[in-house]
């Protein structure tokens, strides 16, 4: 399914656009920007405040929303300005996307330069896009109900719609370009498939811990606290819910599913043994190594951006070695 060059390098700026906006919804969710802005104008809203009063009206709207009457009741103008401006740029940015996706999709289009194998693919990719816009506003919409925080589970919904998104982008490239570095080897790919699928589970509950600020509950390592099992694990009733719902249960799941990953990651670079395999084992440490820093930091802003950011980058890899293992016939 080779295209043409400027359809590729269209598609790899997109993928880069993507991957931008997940740091910066890391950076928006770290800063409690999030729920800064309680109003969704998806057509009308790509312009700030610009004036004094626009200013006040914007500050009055987020005092009477439960994080601005329970969290951030003193702020003065200045304080909201700080956190306003990130969850602006994070929306502006979402657009951007759109527009630098759907033009240049519709100028290839009527120029006939699209395969018509990748025209579906494309159009599901700004259809989930659009959808994944939607999402955002849901979330977003949770915490301003009757609580200052944002439905972890949505959270975790938007995360991982944006990171799929980005990775059948980065397919898309690899799809679109040159053959010469693929051969058939079934194992290889059932292998970086499982290990893909493990990944999304990995970072969901990443999601949950992130949604529910768990990261603090336990800032040692390699033990929670001093323990290897560490008390509270089924404090809520039912049982059940623990694993969903309770930060110590979420954060123990969240380590052990990490380091059971980053073994299986390394298992096959060992096994493989190619430039792109052993890419991935050392993207996989990297990736554990921010992730032990980031709790040993009390979750620090810019160490746990890296993590989510390095979480990104494992599944290029791995989506690398997928790739790399399928025949180009």
């Amino acid at each position: 399914m080779q295209a043409p060059g400027p359809v590729r390098n269209w598609l790899i700026v997109v993928a880069a656009m993507i991957f931008f906006m997940i740091v910066l919804g890391a950076l928006t969710r770290l800063t409690e920007s999030g729920l800064s802005m309680v109003e969704w104008r998806p057509v009308t809203g790509w312009l700030p405040p610009l004036s004094r009063a626009e200013w006040q009206v914007e500050i009055e709207k987020y005092l009477s929303s439960p994080q601005g009457r329970l969290v951030s009741h003193d702020f003065t103008a200045l304080d909201f300005q700080k956190i306003f401006w990130l969850e602006y740029l994070h929306r502006l940015w979402g657009r951007l996307i759109g527009v630098v996706f759907a033009l240049p999709l519709a100028w290839f289009w009527l120029r006939g330069q699209l395969p018509s194998r990748l025209k579906p693919r494309l159009v599901a990719l700004l259809v989930l896009g659009g959808l994944q816009g939607a999402l955002g506003w849901a979330m977003v919409a949770s915490g301003l109900v009757d609580r200052p925080s944002v439905s972890h589970y949505r959270l975790a919904a938007h995360l991982g719609l944006a990171v799929a998104l980005y990775g059948y982008t980065v397919w898309l490239v690899l799809e679109t370009g040159s053959r010469g570095t693929r051969m058939d080897d079934a194992k290889t790919r059932r292998e970086a498939t499982g290990l893909i699928g493990f990944l999304f589970i990995v970072l969901t509950w990443g999601a949950l811990m992130a949604g529910l600020r768990a990261g603090t509950a336990h800032n040692t390592f390699p033990t929670m606290s001093g323990y290897w099992i560490p008390p509270g694990l089924f404090d809520l009733a039912p049982w059940w819910i623990n694993p969903f719902e309770n930060g110590t249960t979420i954060q123990l799941i969240h380590r052990w599913l990490a380091m059971l990953l980053v073994l299986g990651v390394l298992a096959l670079a060992m096994r493989v043994r190619r430039a792109e395999t052993w890419a991935a084992g050392t993207m996989a440490l990297v990736q554990l190594g921010l992730g032990i820093a980031t709790i040993l930091s009390g979750i620090e802003i810019a160490l746990a951006s890296a993590h989510q950011a390095g979480a990104v980058l494992l599944l290029t890899a791995l989506i690398v070695v997928r790739h790399r293992a399928t025949s180009s016939r």
